[in-house]
């Protein structure tokens, strides 16, 4: 059974505006520096998350983050495990993310991403309307939307070629089969 660590209250915004709900992995954060440690058995799932702190920021994801803070209460969602919540934040801060509470995977929670992510997102949504989740992960995508959430599937991470065919394999198994990210 996953530890049961606290997460951030599911409460309504106090400006009364609707979630977006915003990724970090693939997102935000380029992890492509990191992905060696899991790309051959056995995976190095510590080292992997060990090196977080030092993702570069995707301009492109902080663009589209800073522009939904805008309208809406930026809430984050990431497949990190919870361990990694100092790391996320002080990452979000030195790069200048709009604020709002960061939702984490529970430590020692395995099930898929789209799993775990639609769950928070239903709840979330029993507090205030969401107004969009934007996510990397066609799976976590197709999830969210089939569960009738606006979505916006960020692809800046695999246009310009920077994930190739076996990065993209790899951060699926990690996230639907292995349930680590």
């Amino acid at each position: 059974m996953p530890d049961q660590q606290p997460t951030p209250p599911d409460v309504a915004p106090a400006s009364g505006r609707a979630y977006a709900v915003v990724d970090i992995d693939g997102v935000l954060a380029d992890v492509r520096h990191r992905l060696r440690h899991v790309e051959r058995r056995p995976k190095d799932w510590d080292a992997f998350f060990a090196a977080a702190a030092g993702d570069p920021p995707f301009a492109e994801g902080l663009a589209v983050a800073r522009r939904l803070a805008s309208e809406h209460e930026v809430v984050y969602l990431s497949g990190r495990p919870e361990r990694l919540r100092h790391t996320t934040e002080r990452w979000l801060a030195r790069h200048d993310a709009p604020s709002g509470p960061l939702h984490l995977r529970r430590d020692g929670d395995r099930r898929p991403a789209r799993q775990v992510k639609l769950g928070v997102v239903r709840r979330l949504a029993a507090a205030a309307p969401v107004a969009v989740v934007v996510d990397d992960d066609p799976e976590v995508c197709a999830a969210v939307k089939a569960a009738g959430f606006a979505v916006f599937q960020a692809s800046w991470a695999f246009v310009d070629g920077t994930y190739g065919n076996s990065a993209k394999r790899t951060l699926r198994e990690g996230q639907e089969g292995d349930g680590r990210t």
